[in-house]
């Protein structure tokens, strides 16, 4: 790939470049290690339970502190990305990631795991939404589709394949390798970013952070998520859970008014302006909250209910994994072809149909018998429903707001399964007695397979009244500052005034086509 000076200001990759395919590569991996992280763990919980000596509320935080930093700084970091380059934001949040990793896996007590998968999350807020918004940004707008659809199939292979690799590490050397295996996948995505992944930035950067409602986001749904967490455990009505959850409330609340009158907001009101934007996050929040909760309990019960080994619990989802990969990319061109309402509304009732099919699971289940038909529906509908639910979410919003319009979804997506990991065991009734349990552990399993089934369902019925195909547009295209390859971390916001750059996939010194 060659830079070429030529005074304009667009990228425009083609999705069958070998600048593309770079491009893809880093952004693809890169998110991939926090899709890993927030998937694989699950698999291990079983086993870092009895290795740290920790209930059922201890891995409800192991699994929440991660997702609890990485919801409440996402907004900041698609902020941060905006303004000072997203790709020396994304490879900040890649390296924090890392040495994160490495604490986690030589945590000595549960309550240091779960501090240093706090510091993981705040390194996956910079990463995440930073790895769509710099696709959205690079790639030609008829392109754009087909590579949302790619990244989209392979950040869930990511996803599905993590308890898999998870259970494979866990059972053949320890828990502890889930987090090191971080780290030369983020080598790999450090490299191949400084070097073949363009600079970004929003042309009219805000003047300054807005860090009062990080902070605000962040207490926000710490406080709801502690009361939902420990209110069964130390009961709704003491005093720990009562001061917590409602001032939870107060804090998101007051952090809807900071962002009303903040000169620089991290969240922008007016983009939620947009009917399209507002109804494709509702219908993320029903869905993704299903697939959280859902992913949460599935590997805990397959290892306490039917006696799975943790590399058989996590090769459950491999159907999913298969099908992500060669589903998901379809699904993005058809999307384009015939709007996103059909697909959005479908996929999401097909996934509610393979998740009511996991109430079978029981003592006696099997894999081909009761596992596999469960899990080759549910990625039926996964694959249906991602790229298209992603597409139109960067759709309904500008390209100035591309890196805060995808920390919104993924904040959104993050938050859904935050809330649905601390609320749905209480909801279906699995206490922390009943966590020791087989027999209650599977009831209360059945109640929130339904639960989650429904929520499916729901969630494809708001698609079908709220999701219409947006009218083609082509967008302005985003200014390409000059950064030397090898400073890409630590180049300034302040290079407006440097040549505008250009990329081409062939080795020439010429403008490429637009």
């Amino acid at each position: 790939m060659t830079l070429v000076e030529d005074g304009a200001t667009d990228i425009n990759l083609r999705y069958a470049s070998p600048a593309g395919r770079w491009v893809l590569l880093a952004t693809v991996l890169g998110s991939s290690i926090a899709a890993l992280d927030a998937t694989v763990v699950n698999i291990a919980l079983p086993r870092i339970g009895a290795d740290l000596d920790t209930g059922l509320a201890g891995l409800q935080w192991t699994v929440n502190a991660y997702t609890l930093t990485l919801a409440g700084f996402l907004l900041l970091g698609g902020s941060l990305g905006d303004s000072y380059g997203r790709r020396r934001v994304f490879l900040i949040g890649v390296l924090w990631f890392a040495a994160a990793s490495l604490l986690c896996a030589v945590a000595p007590t549960a309550s240091l795991l779960i501090a240093a998968r706090a510091l993981q999350g705040f390194g996956g807020a910079l990463l995440t939404p930073g790895s769509l918004a710099i696709i959205e940004a690079s790639f030609h707008p008829d392109d754009r589709s087909a590579a949302i659809g790619a990244w989209s199939g392979l950040g869930g292979v990511a996803i599905a394949i993590g308890p898999f690799l998870g259970g494979w590490l866990v059972q053949a050397v320890s828990w502890r390798l889930i987090f090191l295996i971080n780290l030369p996948l983020a080598a790999v995505v450090v490299w191949v970013s400084v070097r073949h992944v363009p600079e970004t930035r929003n042309p009219a950067p805000a003047a300054g952070l807005d860090l009062p409602g990080a902070l605000l986001a962040a207490l926000g749904l710490a406080g709801v998520i502690y009361a939902l967490t420990e209110g069964s455990t130390l009961g709704w009505g003491s005093p720990a859970v009562l001061v917590t959850g409602i001032g939870g409330v107060a804090a998101l609340v007051a952090m809807v008014v900071v962002e009303a009158r903040s000169p620089h907001p991290m969240l922008p009101l007016e983009i939620f302006s947009s009917r399209q934007f507002s109804s494709a996050n509702l219908v993320t929040f029903v869905v993704y909250g299903a697939l959280g909760g859902s992913i949460f309990l599935l590997p805990v019960v397959l290892q306490k209910v039917a006696g799975f080994s943790p590399i058989a619990a996590g090769a459950a989802l491999l159907p999913v994994t298969i099908l992500m990969l060669t589903l998901s990319a379809r699904a993005g061109r058809l999307a384009q072809r015939i709007g996103p309402r059909l697909p959005m509304t479908v996929g999401p009732i097909v996934a509610g149909t393979g998740l009511a099919l996991l109430t079978r699971v029981d003592a006696g289940s099997t894999y081909l018998g009761t596992v596999l038909p469960a899990m080759t529906v549910f990625g039926l509908g996964l694959s249906l429903t991602v790229a298209p639910l992603t597409s139109t979410v960067l759709a309904a919003a500008s390209d100035r707001h591309a890196g805060v319009a995808s920390a919104v979804n993924n904040d959104v997506s993050r938050v859904a399964g935050l809330v649905a990991v601390a609320a749905l065991p209480v909801v279906a009734g699995i206490s922390a007695s009943a966590y020791a349990n087989p027999d209650e552990l599977a009831a209360g399993f059945h109640t929130a397979m339904w639960i989650t089934a429904g929520m499916c369902v729901t969630g494809g019925l708001l698609a079908f009244l709220t999701i219409r195909r947006p009218a083609p547009t082509r967008r302005p295209a985003v200014s390409v500052h000059r950064c030397p390859l090898e400073a890409a971390p630590l180049c300034g916001p302040d290079e407006s005034r440097a040549p505008a750059l250009r990329y081409t996939a062939a080795g020439t010194d010429r403008p490429a086509a637009g």
